[in-house]
């Protein structure tokens, strides 16, 4: 079997849920009222935002409505939107643990894959890096890969630049696109995914089961291949582009610990964060080179944190709490699409009493607490809405966290709505909209200020939450895809000013 580091996984994805019952009615309902929109949908509104939700499977809700495909003239809208005007120059958070800390991170995320195997020895790509775009590129996979090259140019200290053909021999990331049906039937369920020693599709294709290449076979990566959808939401290949190439370049392992990482399975960052960008610096440092032991590396990465992450001091790191298997197999049998009710219930107690029993109090149990909450909304709001409170709660006391408490501020706007508390729902989707965008999350974006247009709406106030509808299509022509972006429309602005 193909390894793979982690293809992001839909159903899994603890950022998705309500949001994909947006996309399928906002291909279809874009020129109506939002409680318009579901009517057509054949959903109530209690269904739609306190029901099952689809992404994590909780049932049949949400009534499936497969969207038009993209036009010609949609593509050619959607392709006027500029991610850098839209979210602004990237702001990310930097790191605030020690340096001690960060290497014990570092470590944990480098020598070791998903799956628990640890890595005989550090492999990394050396001297200039070249990434190509190959298949049928979506509009704007350009520029959001120029974007993420920028960054990584900038804030990593790489040497990587997009080009047009892999010269032959040259260290190269290829990112092919193909459709995903046929993406999936190579790998069902992979949103998308990454492999290392090839250098696109055919060669793929032609591997045996078993066959791929190791990723610490050789000390020096020279070819990664990244396949992502071709007909995926603008926002979710740009998500791919981020956590793959990230892991083509170094990282292999996820830790439910770190909440400010895409390195975390819990899929609520979408780009990469301050600590991110501080881990592949530190692995592409002189100092380290390929072929290096775990135990070489740690001796070097005081020095060389010291000197990149100046002021974060060298005190010991806490004693390391590793995350036990049970409390992870837990947690995707929660989250499992095709898994009964009761038996994800059940999982999911288990992981907070193992968290409980082992002390937890950091992303871990947020996490836990969030997954409970979100499986508790149909059978008991008011228990769900508790569990999402304490999740929030704990999620404000770690590092880079605040897009966690806009995910949750809009489960929380989903239940007030569903019980007839538009005010409420209108605070809550307006606390959570700068996390949102900060995150640079649009799926997100386009529904809280949906939820705040229908808030409006129930209050009689027409003029407001016509004005909130047009920005939720604004942002949800790049979130969802499938939807048409008027032209002249000024989204960011009106979603700044309903967020102060």
């Amino acid at each position: 079997m193909v390894r793979i580091t982690s293809g992001r996984r839909g159903a899994a994805s603890a950022a998705c849920g309500l949001v994909q019952c947006l996309a399928q009615c906002l291909a279809q309902c874009l020129a109506q009222y939002w409680a318009q929109c579901f009517a057509r949908c054949s959903v109530s509104w209690r269904a739609v935002w306190v029901g099952p939700i689809v992404a994590l499977g909780l049932g049949a809700g949400c009534v499936p409505v497969v969207g038009p495909d993209v036009t010609d003239a949609q593509r050619a809208m959607l392709a006027q939107f500029d991610p850098d005007q839209a979210f602004g120059p990237p702001r990310p958070t930097p790191p605030v643990r020690s340096n001690a800390q960060i290497a014990r991170d570092i470590l944990e995320l480098t020598f070791q894959l998903e799956s628990g195997r640890p890595l005989r020895q550090f492999s990394r790509f050396e001297g200039p890096v070249g990434v190509a775009l190959r298949g049928d590129v979506p509009p704007l996979a350009g520029v959001d890969l120029d974007r993420l090259i920028s960054r990584l140019r900038q804030e990593a200290g790489i040497d990587i630049a997009r080009v047009e053909a892999v010269a032959v021999g040259a260290p190269q990331i290829v990112v092919e696109f193909l459709p995903l049906a046929r993406m999936q039937r190579a790998v069902p369920k992979a949103a998308c995914f990454v492999v290392p020693g090839i250098d696109g599709w055919p060669a793929f294709a032609r591997l045996r089961p078993n066959s791929a290449p190791e990723w610490d076979a050789q000390p020096r990566r020279t070819k990664v291949a990244i396949f992502i959808p071709s007909d995926a939401p603008p926002q979710e290949v740009r998500d791919c582009l981020h956590e793959e190439i990230a892991q083509a370049l170094g990282p292999l392992n996820d830790s439910y610990r770190l909440t400010d990482s895409v390195f975390n399975d819990d899929n609520f960052h979408a780009v990469l964060t301050g600590f991110d960008m501080l881990v592949l610096r530190t692995l592409y440092d002189p100092a380290l080179r390929g072929g290096m032991t775990r135990q070489d590396v740690a001796d070097r990465l005081p020095r060389v944190l010291a000197r990149l992450n100046p002021g974060h001091g060298s005190a010991a790191p806490a004693p390391p709490i590793e995350t036990p298997r049970p409390w992870i197999e837990a947690i995707e049998t929660a989250l499992g699409a095709e898994t009964r009710p009761a038996a994800r219930r059940a999982a999911i107690a288990r992981a907070i009493e193992i968290a409980r029993d082992l002390g937890w109090r950091d992303g871990r149990m947020a996490f836990a607490l969030y997954v409970r909450g979100r499986l508790s909304e149909t059978r008991d709001p008011r228990t769900a809405a508790e569990d999402l409170a304490a999740a929030s709660t704990l999620y404000a006391a770690l590092p880079d966290a605040a897009i966690h408490r806009a995910q949750i501020d809009f489960q929380l706007a989903a239940l007030a709505l569903g019980a007839d508390r538009p005010v409420l729902a209108s605070q809550l989707a307006t606390r959570a909209l700068p996390g949102a965008l900060q995150g640079e999350q649009a799926a997100l974006a386009a529904a809280l200020l949906a939820f705040q247009s229908e808030a409006m709406a129930r209050q009689g106030r027409g003029a407001e939450a016509e004005a909130l509808r047009l920005d939720s299509i604004f942002w949800a022509g790049y979130g969802f895809g499938a939807v048409p972006v008027p032209a002249g429309m000024g989204g960011l602005k009106r979603a700044e000013q309903t967020g102060s």
